[in-house]
This record gives structure tokens, C-alpha cells and sequence, in this order.
């Protein structure tokens, strides 16, 4: 089934009226109204964007925020973060500081190769556009 994208945003506009009605007499933190209206908004939002979409190839700038998920993900970050210590932050930066010297390495490597030629700078030139 699809939807027109201008029945979709009326009803959207609809939504959003609707929750901010729901939000200015809230009873409570968890009111079933506005809970009620918070999902009828986001499932009007979907349905406006899908609807953008399939006329227009089009989406809007939103994303629909889902508590549960960001929830989860956000818990999954705080575990990995703890799990950290001192010792193990520092570990990691020794480890890139070694890498890094690794490369420096050989780079000197490969100038002392091509020193090792014999070659002046005029004539590493001239070999290098021969290759």
C-alpha cells in the first residue's frame, strides 16, 4: 500500500499536534497519553518518510530515535569502557608509539639503500626515469 506524501504529512501534522497536546497536560511521567502520542507520532513520521521516499526518491534529515537499541548500545559502550584500566590505555599507546617507529625505520632503511648506490642526487634521477 502507498501512501501519498501529502495525506502522509497531514497526517504527521496531526501527530504533532496531538503530542503536544498530550505533552502539556501530562499526568505523570509515564502518561498513557502521551505515550499513546509519542507512538502515533512516530508511526506517522515512518510513514510520511516511506511515503517521501517512494514518490520522490527523497528522505528527511530525521532518524526516529529507539530507546532501546541506543539503550543497549550505550550499555555495551560503558561494559568496554570499564573493562579498561590504566594499565591497559597505556599499553596501546606504546604499542602505536612502537608502530610508528617501525615505519620510521624503514623509510632510514630505504635512503641508506639508495645511498649505498653511489649515485649523486642528479643521477638517482636519471635511474629512476629509466625504471
Amino acid at each position: 500500500m502507498t501512501t501519498e506524501p501529502r495525506a502522509a504529512l497531514d497526517r504527521l501534522i496531526a501527530a504533532l499536534e496531538a503530542h503536544l497536546a498530550a505533552a502539556s497536560r501530562r499526568q505523570g511521567e509515564a502518561d498513557p497519553a502521551v505515550v499513546a502520542a509519542y507512538q502515533t507520532l512516530a508511526d506517522a513520521f515512518e510513514e510520511y518518510d516511506e511515503a517521501l521516499y517512494d514518490a520522490f526518491d527523497e528522505v528527511t534529515p530525521f532518524v526516529l530515535y529507539d530507546e532501546a537499541e541506543d539503550a543497549a548500545e550505550d550499555d555495551d559502550e560503558l561494559d568496554d569502557l570499564e573493562e579498561l584500566d590504566d594499565d591497559d590505555v597505556l599499553d596501546e599507546l606504546e604499542d602505536d608509539d612502537e608502530d610508528e617507529g617501525d615505519e620510521d625505520d624503514e623509510v632510514e632503511d630505504d635512503l641508506d639503500d639508495l645511498d649505498e648506490t653511489g649515485l649523486d642526487d642528479s643521477e638517482l634521477d636519471g635511474e629512476r626515469t629509466r625504471r
